[in-house]
């Protein structure tokens, strides 16, 4: 990396500097120009990518839960992941995302766990539609069936796809998990009364995602701002 050395020191960048400065009143930190940039998450990540010539990549990779398994491989400066809490360590007991599982996903030898990582491309027509994913756990898979439906079923465009609000059921804990604002009272009270259990929950998930129009090609990409440090880019 190179320092600026001469434009942090040149007249022009002391001008613009002095004139933030107001002599008559304090200036709060939060309106002095600057920053240190998004947080980085300690959870798993996605991305999607469409290039200029219409190829698609949609990338889910994780640690699995916060840290992985907290130790780092020597000197690398990474951290193994913990997808060992994947498999069913004990039939009937809930993992760290609450799924509870069978003696079929048990750990064994040269054996993949169940995952809930789902990195989608959809086609329509054989031509590129849509690149979506999110991270989330267990939700992962519900998050991403809802930014499709969103658009196909009910004609949103991919940002508004997005930022809808969400629901996911799990099959256990018996309750459905919403965001604020999923239901109104009257739909919620109407499900309650059949006997649905809802439990509202600080939003989830991160879906990255990108529709491309078949009719002009023209993208468009979709950030998700429950989570602070992704963006939707173009070229």
């Amino acid at each position: 990396m190179q320092n600026p050395t001469q434009a942090l020191l040149s007249p022009d960048h002391a001008a613009k500097i002095r004139a933030q400065i107001r002599p008559d009143q304090a200036t709060p930190s939060a309106q002095v120009q600057g920053s240190l940039g998004a947080d980085e998450g300690m959870h798993t990540t996605h991305y999607s990518i469409v290039d200029a010539q219409g190829n698609a990549v949609s990338v889910t990779y994780t640690l699995n839960f916060f840290f992985g398994n907290a130790k780092i491989a020597g000197d690398t400066g990474f951290f193994l992941n913990d997808e060992m809490d994947d498999f069913t360590s004990k039939p009937g007991v809930p993992n760290a995302f609450g799924l509870v599982q069978g003696s079929t996903n048990a750990v064994a030898p040269g054996k993949r766990p169940l995952s809930s990582m789902a990195p989608t491309i959809v086609l329509k027509d054989g031509q590129l539609f849509m690149v979506t994913g999110s991270p989330g756990g267990s939700t992962i898979i519900s998050t991403v069936l809802e930014s499709i439906l969103n658009v196909v079923d009910f004609g949103m465009n991919m940002q508004q796809a997005v930022d809808a609000p969400r629901l996911h059921h799990q099959w256990l804990p018996d309750e459905v998990s919403v965001e604020p604002g999923y239901l109104t009272p009257q739909s919620q009270a109407a499900l309650t009364a059949m006997g649905y259990t809802f439990k509202e929950r600080s939003p989830w998930g991160a879906d990255e995602a990108i529709l491309r129009d078949p009719a002009t090609g023209v993208l468009e990409g979709a950030n998700d701002d429950r989570r602070p440090a992704g963006l939707a880019e173009g070229y």
